[in-house]
């Protein structure tokens, strides 16, 4: 293997980790692309933690290969692996200003002074943090240090930049403006980032592709948008995002990720389409996004999949309505309705009616239950 045009940034094969006993990573296959900002996403324990610190170089693999930029690391200590990491609790040098912070990492490299220099004012003035050189992290907001933390990583230029869920210890309105500028970042250096999250929305907002992880394996790899509207299974539906998911048996389509029909429980029939790693027959479910639901009192036109229904829930909750719907099926369905404030008032008149819920055919999934 070698470093030519198309090597990936990061290349796992066959990795495995054990805890004694504990298999913490089982056999993970996995490409990384140069500039990619790649999401490692998944509920704690998943693994993906476990993943980041083997591309760092804090864990040793059990088995398997670690490659990165072509070249296989799996004995390079840190500090010989062209790669930098950004941690949830910042490990700024509370002794040190903001300046030697950022410029830590270069002196230990031996750059000249007035290298250095041009280095943190060009990292700083990256972040927004120019003005602040002089001063001490303890004089930094949380996402001013984080911002510090940042600076200083990316100073080195390493390949690949880790950052371990580096925003989970910031509050909700400061974590979503790091998650602009993270990616508004990103897009300036265009170094490849490995972001470790648990916060779909995090991960949907700033990823070029994810990893959805699960019990030491990688379930599913796609854009933020394949990911959410192409889930491979009821656990990638359920996990990014709310979805509505309808049980039943697969008993038509022309295969391959054409539309599928697929019988519900009170022998209903509805379209959806299927997706690369659905099942070819038998038990499956359909899987519909709330947004991609249409409610209403009439039937709509012939070639939608429609639903018989009684509403019993009609909330407002701001910036969208949302409409709860038991079918005649005995499954529970939401709808989000974005839309104007007329529609919106019509909704919240349907409590408790006999109602139609149908959707597009190619806004629903046929996933592996």
């Amino acid at each position: 293997m070698t470093g030519t045009q198309g090597t990936p940034a990061i290349e796992l094969i066959d990795a495995t980790k054990r805890y004694g006993d504990q298999l913490a990573l089982d056999h993970v296959s996995l490409q990384i692309q140069p500039g990619e900002f790649f999401c490692l996403l998944g509920p704690s324990g998943c693994g993906k933690t476990t993943t980041l610190n083997l591309i760092g170089g804090f864990l040793p693999l059990t088995s398997g290969e670690l490659w990165i930029e072509g070249r296989r690391v799996n004995d390079l200590p840190p500090h010989k692996r062209n790669v930098n990491t950004v941690f949830q609790n910042y490990a700024l040098f509370p002794h040190l200003n903001v300046f030697e912070n950022v410029a830590f990492g270069l002196r230990m490299e031996g750059l000249p002074g007035d290298a250095i220099r041009s280095r943190v004012d060009e990292y700083l003035g990256l972040v927004g943090l120019e003005a602040y050189a002089d001063r001490s992290p303890a004089q930094l907001s949380g996402g001013q240090q984080q911002r510090v933390a940042l600076a200083r990583a990316l100073a080195k230029r390493p390949a690949v930049l880790l950052l371990d869920e580096p925003l989970g210890a910031l509050d909700l309105k400061l974590r979503k403006q790091m998650q602009v500028e993270l990616a508004r970042i990103h897009r300036q250096v265009g170094t490849t980032f490995v972001f470790v999250t648990h916060d779909q929305g995090e991960a949907l907002s700033m990823a070029t592709r994810i990893a959805v992880m699960r019990g030491g394996h990688v379930i599913q790899v796609g854009t933020p948008r394949e990911i959410y509207y192409r889930p491979v299974d009821r656990f990638v539906a359920d996990f990014i995002g709310e979805s509505n998911v309808l049980e039943g048996e697969l008993v038509g389509g022309d295969g391959g990720t054409e539309a599928g029909r697929v019988r519900l429980a009170d022998g209903t029939i509805v379209g959806a389409a299927r997706t690369a790693g659905a099942p070819g027959s038998g038990p499956v479910a359909v899987m519909v996004r709330p947004e991609c639901l249409s409610v209403g009192p009439e039937e709509p036109p012939s070639g939608s999949p429609v639903l018989r229904g009684q509403v019993i829930d009609v909330a407002f909750l701001g910036d969208h309505t949302r409409v709860t719907v038991r079918t005649a099926a005995g499954d529970v369905v939401a709808a989000r309705w974005h839309g104007d404030r007329a529609t919106a008032a019509a909704l919240e008149g349907l409590s408790e009616k006999e109602v139609f819920v149908w959707w597009s055919v190619a806004e629903a999934a046929v996933i592996a239950r």
